[in-house]
């Protein structure tokens, strides 16, 4: 009997043992955006896509202040995952821009979808080039943020300054709301297309896109090379009847370089293998492809999904 009884009690502490492994999790949380951004739905869907086929992963999605707060979270290694735009990934990785000292512990795992320079203007203002805001009332961005990044490589290559014209910092909705006072001749906001706060601009105000020239474009590409050249149809906002050619980032997802290989590994495989699942959370997901993955990857990859890429023959770019 003492036998026995020892004997059960070694099955029941197995049982248990073998179950607690079994519903043991590894948790992670995604850094996204506003809840009114593209990033917080996307994020939410990732999530559900590894929670329903990774046992082993608990992944939470989190609103964030977008890219360089995310960015600014992995390299200080208070989140494991974020959304973040290549070009901020860039200047976090190298210690360059807002950022004043270098996160080398940031690493891809892929890239997802355009992110398009808005330079918006209202159709009354003869603003038509880059050249022509000397002197205009202009909001560059929020401080630090990525569209003021941008915005301040862009003026670097046309050889403008702040003190060319009125500045000010605003974020999207400040943006928008300055126009609609008739307090800005032109503004930037850099985001997937269409973007709800220009497009609720454009509803109530008559505004325009300026183009950009193919030269410029060029010698942008040429400095930055993480810009592309892209378009923003005719009509994708209310009264702007006419194709915008604009440099566009690309939004992307970075990891921690701690996390282990297999991990991410299984979060990356997990992602594409089931990436169509996005497409019923967000218009923007449609541009989310395997193909495009390391299109605009800007800094390296993390070795768990590189073994993942590898295993899909897709050429890994070489990031210095």
């Amino acid at each position: 009997m003492r036998k026995f009884g020892f004997l059960v009690l070694l099955a029941v502490m197995l049982t248990a043992a073998l179950s607690g492994m079994a519903f043991a999790k590894e948790f992670l949380s995604i850094a996204t955006g506003g809840t009114t951004g593209t990033y917080y739905p996307l994020g939410g869907g990732i999530a559900d896509i590894i929670n329903r086929n990774v046992p082993e992963l608990q992944v939470t999605s989190e609103t964030g202040n977008a890219s360089a707060a995310n960015l600014n979270l992995i390299g200080t290694n208070q989140i494991e995952i974020a959304f973040a735009q290549n070009d901020l990934a860039y200047w976090a990785w190298k210690g360059e821009m807002m950022f004043k000292e270098p996160f080398q512990n940031i690493r891809g795992i892929g890239c997802l979808y355009p992110e398009h320079i808005h330079f918006i203007t209202l159709k009354k203002n003869p603003v038509k080039d880059i050249m022509d805001l000397k002197g205009k009332r202009v909001s560059v961005g929020a401080p630090g943020s990525g569209v003021e990044g941008d915005v301040r490589a862009m003026f670097d290559v046309a050889g403008l300054k702040y003190d060319d014209m009125k500045v000010d910092f605003l974020d999207f909705a400040n943006t928008t709301q300055r126009f609609k006072d008739d307090q800005l001749d032109a503004g930037f906001v850099v985001a997937g297309f269409p973007t709800s706060s220009v497009m609720d601009l454009a509803t109530t105000t008559p505004i325009d896109l300026v183009s950009f020239s193919e030269d410029y474009i060029k010698a942008l590409r040429e400095k930055y090379p993480f810009f592309k050249k892209d378009v923003i149809p005719a009509g994708t906002y209310a009264g702007v009847d006419h194709d915008t050619m604009t440099p566009a980032v690309v939004a992307m997802l970075v990891c921690r370089e701690d996390l282990s290989e297999d991990l991410v590994y299984s979060f990356t495989k997990t992602l594409w293998e089931n990436v169509r699942d996005l497409d019923a959370v967000h218009a923007k997901a449609k541009l989310i492809t395997l193909e495009t993955a390391l299109d605009g990857l800007s800094v390296p990859l993390h070795p768990g999904a590189a073994k993942y890429y590898k295993e899909k023959g897709i050429a890994i770019p070489e990031i210095k």
